[in-house]
Order: structure tokens, then C-alpha cells, then sequence
């Protein structure tokens, strides 16, 4: 339903040598057939990483880097990098469209790698062969960095119309593509009244983000003097991550505009006659931002990699070992960034960041190196930073730190550190540590 994206009519190729036909155009390749996308390039391993955003970037950057002799080939289906990270505060006109809009092709002849703009449409782990909109491409090892997809079926169950009427009238913006442009163009032509805002239930991409994303619509309703109110509908009993600092951004800069509900775990939504049901009571809207539960990428399911719960349902995310990151039914493909599954009985997921996707990456190069290199895999753990503005004037942020580690019997632990007093100096370390990891795979 929302797994689109940007598609291109023909893909584009680039590596250190563009793919040219004969006649010195790019090759046409078969939209639907079994044609082969790329013939295999020197005398090392292919990899495949399927997901060109955080994670994928990362890895095939590291991959090129460590295993030089690989082929290394990154599938995605926009055509340019977006940043999830800083799109708040683009929202508002804080960062601009090229501060988070990035060219793909530049870092993949920079570091060496294949891009081919292109869909994932199944994966074939017998053949190890990976289908796509312009044809099929075979691998040693498989990376899915998909990311997240919406799964309004949650809501609508088979109702595909109603989906995608909600998708289009009430965009979340939560996986790249126009949906970033409509919410921001939304947010501009506001005029007033209530917006409801519905928070996934955990596990869900960026766990502090939506906290931000009404602070930052709320400091933009307040600078304009706009009579708007945000509704913020929360299914777990409390502000979490980041508590307190949200709790007293809410109260002591937007106590008029800003209203948490908690344990609003939804019962139905109705985007028609803008009605959502919930646990804690029935709430109507003017305008909403509707954030579904969230799902590993179409990818990890194409695979047929989900998890299951103890009673056989899929935990929606993918089935894999905590610490080598390989899927546990399959040793050669790889799960990384948002689409990861359960680490540990303490925390349950990694946090689905873009810091953590970006160590991953890196991690998963090194591991696939090392067995590449007849070596044995040392399992690394990452870690995790977030960064949240909270006010537009004077610019204030809080933030959040994860630090891993190993119990005696070998259980990833983690430490959850809150930065909650809002300060300038953090809206520096945010533009510092985003700068850097930037500069890490593009």
C-alpha cells in the first residue's frame, strides 16, 4: 500500500564504470522477467544490500572498503538519499531541502559500489536470488535495510481504499518520499483547530521523534498566533523516551497548544468523518497526523524472515540472532537498521534510529569481512544517540543516549542516560554528530 516510493522508469547504474550497452547508453533491462540486472563484477563475493538509506548506505560503503575484490551492489527505489533525522526541524524551516536531500550516485562512485535505482519485489533465499522491478540479481550475502513500512492493516485490515485515503489526506511521513513534502506543505496551510497526532504502540521508528515533531508544530502555531491545538494520542501510559524534558516542554511552552493522552491505544479510526476511538476515549480532529503501527520493510516479509510469537502470529519484525545480526533461518543474509528484531528480554528492540542503523552497517561489513577472510566473527555491540529540538526561539534540544552491554551469560543490557534540561549547547553537539555521519557514508 505505501511501499512505493519514487520509482524511475529505467535504473540507473552507478559504479566506479557506468553499465553501458553497445551504443553508450545505460542497458535497458526487463521490467517483470527473470533477466539478470547486473553481471557479476571480478572475482570476489556479491553483496547485495537492499535499502539505500542509513544502514545500506553505510554498509556498502564499509563492505567496498574492507573487501575490496567484492561486488557490491546496493538496490533502492528513490533516487535520492532523505534524511529522517533533522526532518522536524525541516518542517519548520529550520534546515533546508539540501540539508537533508542528498545525491546517491556521488558516494557510490566515491567509494565504489553499484547503485541501481530499482524496487524490490521478492527474494528467493534457495537461489539466493533477489527479484526487482528491472530484473533479477543473484548474491553470496544479502543485506535487507529496508527500514520500516506503515501497516495500516492494523486499523483497516483488507480495506485498501480506506488506507490509502488515509495515507493521502493524513500523511505520517515516517518513511521517505512524498509524504515529506505533503505533511510540510499541511503544516504551512494550517489555520487553526485541533490535530490529533497517533503514536504507534513500541516498536516504532525513532522513538522520541514524534514528541519532537509536535513541539516543533506547536512552537510554529505559537509564533503565528495560530488558534490550533495538538492532540497527542500516546498508547503507552507515559512520555518515554526522553520523559521529563518533553513532560516540561509541554507544560511550560506549549501548556495552551499541547495535550498528551495517554494509554490511547487505538480501537478504530474513522478518517472519513475524522474520528479516532481509543482506549482512553473517542477524539475528534479538524486535521491528523495518522501513525499506524510499525512493520519490518515489505523486504524482510518477501523473505519470508518474521519473526513468530510463541502462539505462531508474526511479531512483524525480523527472526534473527541478536548479536551477528544474520536472520536465524539463513547465515547469509543480514538484517539491519529499523527493520531489526528482538535483542533482549531488557529493552526488547535496538532503538529504530538512525545511529544505531549507522553502526550496524559499519558492524555488519566488518562481520561479513571476517568471514569473507576465513576469520572468526567477534560480535560488536553499538550504541545509540538522539537528539530532539523542543523550542524554535531561542533554538533548544534534550536528548537521549543508549549504551550496551553484556551480562554473565552473554544478554545484550542497556543503559537509557536522559538529557532532559533543554539547552542551546545540544542544538551544536545535534548539528556536530549529523555532520559526521554524513560525512561517514555519503
Amino acid at each position: 500500500m505505501n511501499r512505493r516510493g519514487f520509482l524511475l522508469a529505467t535504473p540507473v547504474l552507478a559504479t566506479g564504470t557506468l553499465a553501458l550497452s553497445s551504443t553508450g547508453q545505460t542497458a535497458p533491462l526487463a521490467i517483470h522477467g527473470k533477466t539478470q540486472l547486473l553481471p557479476r563484477r571480478g572475482k570476489g563475493p556479491r553483496i547485495v544490500v537492499c535499502g539505500g538509506g542509513w544502514g545500506g548506505m553505510t554498509a556498502a560503503r564499509y563492505l567496498r572498503e574492507l573487501i575490496p575484490q567484492a561486488d557490491v551492489v546496493l538496490l533502492e527505489r528513490n533516487p535520492t538519499f532523505w534524511s529522517g533525522p533533522m526532518s522536524n526541524k525541516w518542517l519548520i524551516d529550520i534546515v533546508n531541502t539540501d540539508f537533508l536531500n542528498h545525491d546517491m550516485l556521488a558516494p557510490a562512485l566515491k567509494y565504489g559500489y553499484t547503485l541501481v535505482n530499482t524496487e524490490v519485489i521478492g527474494i528467493e533465499r534457495d537461489t539466493k536470488t533477489v527479484r526487482t522491478s528491472h530484473g533479477s540479481i543473484d548474491y553470496d550475502y544479502l543485506i535487507l535495510s529496508g527500514g520500516i513500512r506503515n501497516a495500516y492493516d492494523a486499523w483497516f485490515g483488507n480495506d485498501v481504499a480506506t488506507a490509502e485515503y488515509t495515507r493521502q489526506h493524513f500523511p505520517n511521513a515516517y518513511v521517505p518520499n512524498a509524504e515529506m513534502l505533503s505533511l510540510k506543505h499541511k503544516v504551512k496551510a494550517f489555520k487553526g483547530g485541533t490535530i490529533v497526532m497517533t503514536l504507534p504502540p513500541p516498536p516504532h521508528r525513532c522513538p522520541p521523534s514524534p514528541y519532537e515533531r509536535a513541539c516543533l508544530i506547536a512552537w510554529h502555531i505559537k509564533t503565528n498566533k495560530i488558534p490550533g491545538k495538538i492532540l497527542i494520542l500516546d498508547p503507552k501510559p507515559k512520555i518515554a523516551p526522553i520523559g521529563e524534558g518533553y513532560r516540561a516542554a509541554f507544560e511550560e511552552l506549549y501548556p495552551d497548544i499541547i495535550a498528551h493522552v495517554p494509554n490511547a491505544a487505538i480501537k478504530e479510526v474513522d478518517p472519513y468523518n475524522k474520528r479516532i476511538k481509543t482506549v482512553a476515549g473517542d477524539f475528534d480532529f479538524d486535521d491528523a497526523i495518522l501513525m499506524p503501527p510499525h512493520q519490518a520493510a515489505d523486504m524482510v516479509w518477501y523473505a519470508d524472515l518474521i519473526g513468530k510469537t510463541p502462539d505462531g502470529k508474526p511479531t512483524g519484525w525480523a527472526d534473527m540472532h541478536p548479536r551477528l545480526f544474520t536472520a536465524n533461518s539463513d547465515e547469509n543474509v543480514y538484517i539491519v537498521g529499523d527493520s531489526m528484531g528482538f535483542i533482549s528480554d531488557q529493552f526488547g528492540h535496538y532503538p529504530k534510529s538512525a545511529h544505531v542503523a549507522n553502526a550496524i552497517g559499519q558492524i555488519v561489513a566488518r562481520n561479513i569481512a571476517e568471514r569473507v577472510a576465513d576469520k572468526e566473527v567477534v560480535p560488536v555491540l553499538p550504541d545509540n544517540l538522539c537528539y530532539m529540538m523542543v523550542n524554535g526561539d531561542p533554538q533548544e534540544e534534550i536528548s537521549v543516549k543508549f549504551e550496551y552491554n553484556l551480562d554473565a551469560t552473554g544478554k545484550v543490557l542497556q543503559t537509557q542516560i536522559d538529557m532532559d534540561v533543554r539547552t542551546h549547547d545540544l542544538v551544536a553537539e545535534d548539528f556536530a554528530w549529523i555532520k559526521n555521519r554524513f560525512n561517514d557514508f555519503l
